[in-house]
């Protein structure tokens, strides 16, 4: 409220001084051209300007509004053309027949063509003027409505994306303790290490990607390790294969897009029902300023209608990708068949200070 009464104050003040500097104007004109300086002269810009003002007001007001910004052109050149021409001869008008004795206006005894067309090209100059002025106001208003939109749009997006983490988190971490818990009731002496695990993956969720982005190699880091960490509680004929092809390069990436997909693996593949279970995992940098991850892992029907759905954490995936890469930089294709569950993310991938 304060901000919209301060904008109104300089809005209003904003006029004024036009006016005032254009009655000043038109004095100088006036004096100039009568070779002396009179109160007159002041009188006379003073009425000339107040039927400029009605015209470039019926303008900026009325026909603007309605016709030019409906883009009803034909119907505004007609009005414009009406309201300058009329304008003019009101000037004309005035000074012939109220204000000719009063203002001692001895140039002013008939209606004169040549002054005609000077007002009527002189109120178009006010018009043009005037609503070149208006058209940098409203650029300047839609551009700060426009980074208004952006910063709120920025606000949800970051609100949004630290709720889909929130919910990613506690996930996360309840298939860890699950894990950390199912060995603790065997007493196995690889607890200490799986907490310890546990640490270091939970400090990079807490603290290393609170950001939007966090450095590859760091990523790769949290991939390693929660692979190891899911890797203790997995029978020794499954194969657990994990491979990085080609030079890993300096840049950045959403943090914690890679762990749903392979929590989701260990979780609901790797049946136990033959000496077959894999799960295959590559990380691959051979495409310029593209990572491309590929996940495979076999499955058991009957297996995985007996486990309760994870897909919390797939579909936040899915939710992040969306919201901080353009469609254009990722491409995520899931399939099932023959046993086989696939996934092939590719992501273009932000490089350092971009």
């Amino acid at each position: 409220m304060r901000k919209s009464k301060l904008y109104n104050r300089y809005k209003i003040f904003g006029h004024i001084s036009f006016w005032l500097a254009s009655v000043s104007l038109l004095t100088t004109i006036f004096s100039l051209y009568d070779d002396s300086f009179s109160i007159n002269h002041i009188q006379k810009s003073v009425v000339t300007n107040i039927f400029f003002a009605v015209a470039v007001y019926n303008n900026l007001l009325i026909l603007i509004p309605k016709f030019l910004k409906q883009k009803n052109y034909i119907f505004y050149i007609f009005w414009l053309i009406v309201l300058l021409t009329l304008t003019s001869l009101s000037i004309q008008f005035v000074f012939i027949y109220p204000l000719h004795n009063v203002l001692n206006l001895k140039s002013f005894n008939s209606f004169n063509t040549n002054l005609h067309s000077a007002y009527f090209f002189s109120t178009l100059l006010y018009v043009i003027i005037t609503s070149f002025l208006k058209l940098i106001k409203d650029w300047l208003s839609l551009q700060d409505i426009n980074l208004k939109l952006v910063k709120i749009e920025q606000q949800k997006l970051e609100a949004e994306l630290n709720t889909l983490k929130g919910q990613l988190n506690p996930h996360f971490l309840f298939n860890s303790l699950n894990n950390i818990y199912s060995l603790a009731l065997i007493k196995s002496d690889k607890v200490p290490e799986l907490i310890l695990k546990l640490s270091d993956l939970m400090r990079h969720i807490i603290y290393e990607s609170k950001e939007n982005f966090i450095s590859l190699d760091k990523e790769l880091e949290f991939v390693s390790n929660f692979i190891e960490l899911q890797k203790i509680r997995t029978s020794d004929k499954s194969k657990i294969k994990y491979e990085i092809t080609g030079k890993v390069p300096s840049a950045n990436i959403a943090p914690l897009l890679f762990e749903p997909f392979i929590d989701n693996a260990f979780k609901h593949g790797l049946p136990g029902m033959g000496a077959d279970d894999f799960i295959h995992i590559n990380f691959n940098f051979d495409k310029k300023d593209y990572l491309i991850f590929s996940l495979e892992n076999n499955y058991e029907e009957i297996f995985n209608k007996n486990k309760v759905n994870s897909g919390i954490g797939l579909a936040n995936v899915r939710k992040r990708l969306s919201l901080i890469y353009s469609s254009e930089d990722f491409k995520l294709e899931i399939k099932k068949q023959n046993r086989i569950h696939k996934v092939l993310l590719e992501i273009r991938l932000k490089q350092d200070g971009n």
